[in-house]
């Protein structure tokens, strides 16, 4: 699914788009993703957007009445701006027609996706209200990540992926931190010193400044707005290199499943 570099790839490729723009017309053409697209849709008709943010792996478009639109990417959607007259695509659910003659369109086959118009107190909302600090931003401590990992017996990657701790770090990018950290993903977290955690950080950071670089990851189903691909792939070390060679050691890389996930580690690399 769209982890936090794609989703942020998203946010900035559509930005230049929407930011200042007024909306003409909402089209839906199907309500039914994983919550009914909000039927209060049609009031940002007329009004502009104001904001273009990304919280955890949510897109937030401001409004100038003071409402919110939510988007979610699901488990394959993407956004792309188009032309008005551009042929819709098979799982293109909704459009938003700006008055500079663009349409942003929602294109979501497995209907995992979220579109919701909210008002009212944002952070409150049942959606963002418990998520973690974002990993790029100065709440992302070693300090916070300890007290998070303290007395619990889980696994490493698990916490990390725990939008709770910390949000955004989705599978792929918690195995290729955890490689460059050289901590094994089953590891107890409660048995990882402050030094070790503290180069967990680091390298979660890292990973995603350079999966924003490269316009995220592209395995299945992702595409930036412009309709092209992500290119983080090309510097993956572990996530689905199973039986290939490390990349640093030479080691065959190993898999297995923490969490109902997917796992992949180098066991020379990685202690």
């Amino acid at each position: 699914m769209p982890e936090l570099p794609e989703v942020e790839t998203t946010r900035r490729g559509i930005a230049p788009h929407l930011l200042g723009a007024r909306v003409v017309e909402v089209i839906v053409r199907r309500r039914d993703l994983r919550q009914p697209v909000s039927k209060s849709l049609a009031a940002i008709e007329g009004r502009r957007i104001t904001g273009i943010r990304r919280r955890a792996k949510y897109l937030l478009l401001e409004i100038d009445d003071d409402s919110t639109l939510l988007i979610h990417l699901g488990m394959s959607g993407n956004l792309r701006v188009a032309t008005a007259a551009q042929p819709w695509k098979s799982h293109d659910h909704l459009g938003i027609t700006l008055a500079r003659g663009k349409q942003l369109r929602f294109h979501d086959p497995r209907r995992f996706g979220l579109v919701l118009r909210l008002t009212g107190d944002l952070p409150a909302h049942p959606l963002l209200a418990k998520l973690g600090p974002e990993p790029l931003e100065e709440g992302f401590t070693t300090a916070h990540l300890a007290v998070a990992c303290a007395k619990r017996s889980v696994a490493i990657k698990l916490v990390i992926m725990d939008a709770k701790v910390v949000v955004g770090v989705g599978n792929i990018y918690a195995s290729e931190a955890l490689f460059r950290a050289g901590i094994r993903p089953q590891t107890m977290a409660r048995r990882l010193s402050k030094p070790r955690l503290a180069k967990l950080v680091a390298a979660i950071r890292a990973v995603l400044t350079e999966a924003i670089a490269d316009g995220g990851t592209t395995l299945r189903d992702f595409l930036h707005a412009d309709g092209k691909p992500g290119y983080f792939k090309q510097r993956l070390r572990v996530y689905q290199r199973t039986g290939e060679p490390c990349r640093v050691c030479g080691t065959p890389i190993r898999h297995t499943v923490t969490g109902q996930r997917s796992t992949f580690w180098c066991p020379q690399c990685q202690k």
